[in-house]
């Protein structure tokens, strides 16, 4: 099946037909003297500050300095709280809740079955395989007429390894889905983003976020990019003033700082987990720990539940993963300093001691 991608016959009808709201930011947006078109308060706020104005429904200078350091063109460009936001408007521009269905690559980010199940969406799932990499055909032969997204996260949450890139593009040019590629951890990996490719699979979405490496996980800023015709729907169905102006305000001024201290804290998290991946192997009751392209790892341990526990009650919390399939007995350990690593550590050795 070789891709002849075209998002009309992916759009749900009424997304097609649809009339966006109009915010009177939409209606104007140049210098006025006086603004009285949006019924908001003229004194200003009760603080005395001035965020008694709407923002910008579009961020647009945020998107340019985004722009900018991505090398995307803002109309390839959604920003949206978190990237749970873009991963919501995806199901609801193109699934039809009841009808359509998505295929999901378990063990993976639970925030793509949790939104399918939200929006009365099928999930086929087709595991990894043992070494956590995809199943190419029997993911292409579960495509059917009613199958609108594969997802896809690389670096994959919660096993941390980067999916093969033939793999990705095998599945991208023989398929009339939309492939969204979750590059949440892009920035801890050996391998580029997918959003260069843009231009050349207009079936690609790419996803990215700003609470990972650059530490900005509080405010929920989440990146979406794709083709000019995906943003332009996302655009229209989307709330109309999604990231407040406080975030706009706040991103744009840590972005236009100093942004090598991000490369900084990326690169001393990546050491940190070298250095953690080969001392958690000399640890007692420890399997394996699994490759990582990501800010975390993946552990196998002897009775990881038990493990857990004992953590918790040191006030050390890690996430217990032992659930999910091809995951059994492990636990998924995010990357700390340097002290909070060592602490950890010394805590799982204490375990052993007293068994």
């Amino acid at each position: 099946m070789k891709n002849t991608f075209s998002i009309s016959h992916l759009l749900r009808k009424n997304i097609q037909q649809i009339k966006p709201y109009s915010t009177a930011r939409d209606e104007y947006s140049g210098v006025a003297l006086i603004n009285l078109d949006a019924n908001e308060n003229p004194f200003g706020s009760i603080d005395g500050s001035l965020y008694n104005r709407y923002p910008d429904p579009y961020q647009i200078e945020l998107k340019k300095r985004i722009s900018q350091i991505k090398n995307v063109t803002v109309e390839n460009m959604f920003l949206g709280n978190g990237s749970d936001e873009g991963i919501d408007l995806l199901y609801t521009a193109f699934c039809n809740p009841g009808v359509d269905n998505v295929i999901l690559c378990p063990p993976t980010y639970g925030m793509y079955k949790v939104s399918a199940d939200t929006n009365d969406i099928l999930c086929k799932e087709v595991a990894l395989t043992e070494d956590f990499q995809l199943q190419v055909s029997k993911i292409l032969d579960s495509i059917d007429e009613y199958t609108k997204i594969i997802w896809l996260c690389s670096p994959n949450n919660p096993t941390a390894n980067l999916l093969r890139k033939s793999d990705i593009q095998y599945i991208v040019e023989n398929s009339n889905c939309l492939v969204v590629i979750d590059e949440a951890y892009i920035d801890f990996a050996s391998e580029p983003s997918w959003i260069h490719t843009l231009h050349d699979y207009s079936n690609v979405v790419v996803l990215q976020t700003f609470s990972k490496a650059w530490g900005l996980a509080n405010i929920r800023l989440g990146m979406l990019f794709a083709s000019q015709e995906i943003i332009a729907v996302l655009n229209k169905i989307k709330l109309p003033y999604n990231i407040s102006g406080l975030v706009q305000e706040y991103a744009l001024k840590v972005l236009s700082g100093n942004l090598e201290a991000k490369d900084i804290m990326v690169e001393q998290i990546i050491q940190e987990r070298e250095k953690m991946a080969e001392t958690l192997t000399k640890v007692n009751g420890v399997r394996k720990v699994y490759p990582s392209d990501a800010n975390f790892l993946l552990v196998k341990i002897d009775n990881a539940h038990q493990v857990y526990l004992y953590l918790v009650d040191k006030g050390i919390i890690v996430r217990d993963r032992s659930k999910i399939a091809l995951c059994e007995d492990s636990l998924r350990i995010t990357i700390g300093t340097p002290q909070e690593n060592t602490m950890l550590i010394a805590q799982l050795r204490e375990f052993n001691t007293k068994r």
